[in-house]
């Protein structure tokens, strides 16, 4: 019997199942990918080869991994897919699709670990084939030794635009372009934070120089604004832009490629803890986070979180978090383990350079000027910036969940989670007011968690 559920199998998962399991609690750890290692630490079902190619110390990922499975009161569920929950009296119902049919778990300590998923934000023929996130992109590597293409640019804001091009370039790829919305001394003002994270400038350098193998040379102050596709209805060119400091277009150009992996950071996955209903707030960078204590409880006494679903932070954070959330969740089963004062510090080191990257790497305002009225902003419901438009002048939409009911814009079978987060942000510049709290927590709220084929709901426990 499992005193430990936790739900995530990358470095807080993990961190946290081995934490508790040596803790003394029996674990229940289910994971919705085939593999253990999460997006972070993904490696294919068969071997390619060398895996350390396409890893910053993939060690570490290997040694964790191999611990929790080492360990005989962790039981492992892989492929697991959470369609629903609910919290009642203590108690936390998940309702999971394994292996073809539905199991119903029940648990009065949970650790929930779902980690993160790209930032999109939209543009003219950001939905042509060849247009992808930079995590698919790396997915393709890492998971199934694919390169997304032959000429490729990687583009957005953020430091994961560097693993990516890496990749790209250690597989053969050609990096075109790598461009980064914001201008390069953004660091300037964090160089202490730096310092005390060592281990983050080793981890640049290692991408930096595996870029420069491939004379790739990084551009700042420009973003992809464009998207063209050719005769075959994929990507054969796109514009690219230098933008001023709120991302407003100063110039364009246009290059040749037949992928464009742009991405724009992360958002968080809180829709398990939405719906388990876990307390959630915005945080600085304006994105939806689960509220979490000293000890990672959330706001139910019981449930505890780790990871980027607590804000975006990386996998030493994730994994800190993780370990800190395993102690608190084998002590509320009544094992003898305790926080460290050393927990406590790594944590808050960690946190710090959390805070710099958000400093770091601003989405601004500006990129809504990028669009144009045919511009789709709904891939699954094909609702383009006009029809959001229509739905507030000409229907009266006064909020975005209004216009999403009017558009059906983010109703589709991602469920808002591509558009959710920017059609906020587009209904509250066309009214000319501020996003509220409310409606950005409404945008990630998810009843239906992952899809669910009737037959195996009608199947189902």
């Amino acid at each position: 019997m499992h005193n430990v559920v936790i739900v995530g199998g990358g470095p807080a998962g993990l961190s946290a199942a081995l934490t508790a399991a040596v803790a003394g609690a029996p674990v229940l750890l289910l994971d919705s990918n085939p593999r253990l290692g999460g997006q972070y630490w993904r490696t294919p079902a068969d071997n390619f080869g060398d895996q350390n190619e396409n890893h910053f110390d993939l060690a570490t990922g290997l040694k964790l991994i191999n611990s929790v499975k080492a360990q005989s009161n962790i039981q492992v569920l892989s492929g697991a897919q959470i369609w629903s929950a609910s919290h009642k009296d203590g108690v936390s119902t998940l309702r999971v699709i394994y292996q073809g049919s539905e199991k119903i778990i029940n648990t009065g300590n949970l650790i929930l670990a779902t980690g993160a998923y790209d930032r999109s934000l939209p543009f003219p023929g950001w939905d042509i084939p060849g247009v992808m996130t930079p995590g698919g992109v790396q997915s393709l590597i890492k998971g199934h030794g694919v390169v997304a293409g032959k000429r490729v640019v990687v583009a957005g804001s953020g430091p994961f635009l560097l693993p990516v091009a890496a990749g790209l370039v250690k597989s053969g790829a050609d990096v075109v372009e790598l461009l980064e919305a914001n201008k390069s001394w953004r660091w300037a003002s964090s160089i202490l934070v730096l310092l005390e994270n060592l281990s983050k400038i080793k981890e640049g350098f290692y991408y930096i120089e595996a870029i420069s193998k491939g004379k790739v040379r990084a551009r700042f102050g420009q973003a992809v604004v464009g998207a063209y596709a050719g005769e075959n209805g994929e990507l054969e060119s796109v514009d690219i832009a230098k933008i001023d400091r709120n991302f407003k277009i100063k110039k364009v150009r246009n290059i040749k490629c037949d992928v464009a992996a742009i991405g724009w950071g992360f958002t968080a996955d809180t829709s398990l803890a939405g719906a388990l209903g876990c307390k959630q707030v915005v945080a600085k960078d304006e994105s939806v986070v689960v509220l979490i204590d000293s000890k990672q409880q959330t706001s139910i006494t019981g449930v505890f979180a780790a990871g980027e679903i607590t804000g975006i932070g990386g996998s030493e954070l994730s994994m800190i978090e993780g370990e800190i959330a395993g102690k608190s969740a084998a002590k509320f089963v009544g094992c003898a383990v305790d926080i460290s004062r050393s927990d406590l510090i790594i944590r808050a080191k960690k946190q710090r350079f959390a805070a710099a990257l958000i400093k770091a790497y601003p989405i601004k305002s500006g990129w809504r000027s990028w669009l144009d009225e045919q511009t789709v902003l709904c891939r699954c419901e094909e609702v383009d910036l006009a029809d959001l438009k229509d739905s507030i002048v000409e229907l009266g939409a006064t909020d975005s969940r209004t216009a999403k009911l009017l558009t059906r814009c983010g109703m589709g079978l991602c469920q808002g989670r591509i558009c959710g987060r920017f059609v906020v942000d587009l209904v509250a510049d066309q009214l000319n007011i501020s996003p509220t709290d409310i409606d950005r927590i409404a945008a990630v709220s998810r009843p239906i968690i992952t899809p669910i084929p009737l037959g195996v709901l009608a199947a189902g426990e």
